[in-house]
């Protein structure tokens, strides 16, 4: 029940920062492609990286912790249901180029970010 519980407080500041950092790229970048859910998925990536290399070199994180951030905070965070439906919207409206782009930057940006923020704490140890 402990972890559930901190999961969902995970999860509740997760999606306030999502809703936050999402509104400040469509803010800075404009609304014509979603940038917001880019943003979001890229500082997760980076972050959830940076996380498990102090997880993995310095073990910080207890079980709870762990529940609290992974699991409720960076679930929350990150959103891939809503780049699967903005991939969708794409795609449905006829913009193959930029439905291609914009799974290709996810999947290569998150691929640096999660390696750039694993390094980053292999580097400080």
């Amino acid at each position: 029940m402990k972890n559930a519980f901190l999961v969902g407080i995970g999860g509740f500041i997760g999606a306030v920062a999502r809703y936050w950092v999402a509104g400040w790229a469509y803010q800075l970048l404009g609304a014509a492609f979603p940038v917001g859910t880019l943003t979001v998925n890229i500082t997760g990536s980076f972050f959830i990286g940076v996380a498990n290399g102090f997880a993995e070199w310095f073990q910080w994180f207890t079980p709870e912790t762990r529940a609290f951030l992974f699991i409720g905070f960076f679930g929350s965070f990150t959103t891939f249901s809503t780049f699967t439906y903005e991939m969708f919207a794409l795609v449905r409206d006829g913009q193959w180029l930029s439905a291609s782009a914009y799974v290709l930057l996810h999947l290569v940006l998150g691929f640096l970010a999660v390696f750039l923020g694993f390094e980053l704490v292999k580097l400080w140890r």
